[in-house]
């Protein structure tokens, strides 16, 4: 199952996440029989500056506050490896944040992204276990200045797009409150 969550800055959208897997982890527990579900994490976010560092700190102190055993990976970059390493059919996988991502690669001189996407999506449909994926949706607002930030904006729409596309859920969370789009 993928299930693609998409908010803006600030929308709650990691903290919804989060609560999906706290749920599906419950929801298991109290089933008989059921193997323990294994949570990953996989963070794209670099600290490459005290507040991003600052920001992963706030996020690792929120994760340990919960009642579950998160086994967090670091994928900057390697993402779909990563996730063919990692992903076992007992896997409850929760990704954040795509767009950091694809920040990561665009701002690589040498990085093939298109190449990139399509191993990531082939990746993502061929996972077993479920996964959570966490974008920021940027589309919303006008159109930014510099060819960088442009192409940013553009390619995280197609992503969310094929995303979305072979996804079972998306949600769309604004101001904490999720609005269901698909599934």
């Amino acid at each position: 199952m993928i299930h693609l969550v998409l908010g803006g800055a600030r929308s709650g959208k990691s903290s919804f996440a989060e609560s999906q897997v706290m749920q599906r982890v419950s929801d298991n527990k109290n089933k008989k029989g059921s193997r323990q579900l294994e949570c990953l994490y996989f963070a794209t976010a670099e600290a490459l500056d005290t507040e991003m560092a600052a920001r992963i700190v706030q996020h690792q102190s929120k994760r340990q506050k919960e009642a579950i055993d998160w086994c967090t990976i670091e994928s900057p970059l390697a993402l779909s490896a990563a996730l063919k390493r990692n992903v076992q059919q007992s896997s409850l996988v929760l990704v954040d944040c795509l767009t950091l991502w694809l920040t990561n690669h665009l701002l690589q001189a040498t990085d093939n992204w298109q190449v990139t996407k399509a191993e990531f999506l082939q990746t993502i449909a061929e996972l077993p276990g479920e996964i959570i994926l966490v974008s920021n949706e940027v589309g919303c607002g006008v159109v930014p200045m510099g060819e960088i930030s442009r192409r940013f904006v553009d390619e995280a729409g197609w992503l969310h797009q094929d995303i979305a596309a072979i996804a079972d859920r998306v949600t769309l969370v604004t101001a904490g409150l999720p609005l269901r789009l698909k599934g």
